[in-house]
C-alpha cells in the first residue's frame, strides 16, 4: 500500500470578524449587565440624563441595547459566514449611531444617553466591526478538512494515464 505525499491541515483559527464578535459581545453584554448597577431608569425624551459607569453615561434603556447587541455578536461568532455578516452590519449600524451621537452631542434619538467617551467607543466599535468584517472569509466549508495539495480529489481518484488521456483531447 503506498502512501501518497498529502499535506493534512485544519482550518480551525477563528477569523478577524469571529475575535471581534467574541470580544465585543462578550464586553458589551458585560457593560449592559454591570450599567443596571449605576443608572436602571427608563428616562427618555428631551434632555434624557443617565448616570456615568465608568465613564460613558447610561441608563436601563443603554443598558438593554448593550445587553441585546451583545448577545447578537456572541450569537454570530461561531460561524465565519454569520460573524462576518453580523460584524459588518453591526460597524454600520454603530457608525451610524456614532455620527447622530456626534452631531446630538447628548443623546440618541431621545432614549440613549451619550458623552464623548461614548462617542469615541461607537466610532472604535464601527471601525473594528467594518474592518474586521472587511478582512474575514465567509467560507466555512474548508474547516475541517484535509488539504491535498494542487490536485484536487477528481484528478487524485482519476489514474494518471486517464489523466494524460483528457489533457491531450
Amino acid at each position: 500500500m503506498a502512501t501518497s505525499q498529502r499535506a493534512v491541515t485544519r482550518d480551525d483559527q477563528r477569523t478577524p470578524a469571529q475575535w471581534y464578535c467574541l470580544l465585543a459581545g462578550l464586553s458589551l453584554l458585560l457593560a449592559g449587565v454591570l450599567g443596571f448597577i449605576s443608572d436602571a431608569s427608563f428616562n427618555t425624551g428631551d434632555g434624557v440624563q443617565g448616570d456615568s459607569f465608568i465613564g460613558f453615561e447610561v441608563n436601563a434603556i443603554h443598558n438593554l441595547v448593550h445587553i441585546a447587541s451583545g448577545l447578537v455578536l456572541l450569537a454570530a461568532s461561531p460561524k465565519r459566514a454569520s460573524a462576518r455578516a453580523v460584524a459588518l452590519g453591526f460597524g454600520v449600524v454603530y457608525a451610524l449611531v456614532a455620527i447622530i451621537g456626534i452631531i446630538d452631542g447628548e443623546d440618541v434619538l431621545g432614549l440613549i444617553p451619550i458623552n464623548a467617551a461614548d462617542n469615541v467607543l461607537h466610532v472604535a466599535l464601527a471601525a473594528l466591526g467594518i474592518i474586521s468584517g472587511l478582512k474575514s472569509r465567509a467560507d466555512d466549508r474548508g474547516r475541517g478538512s484535509t488539504v491535498l495539495g494542487a490536485n484536487s480529489r477528481f484528478e487524485r481518484d482519476e489514474p494518471a494515464a486517464a489523466r494524460s488521456e483528457h489533457t491531450s483531447r
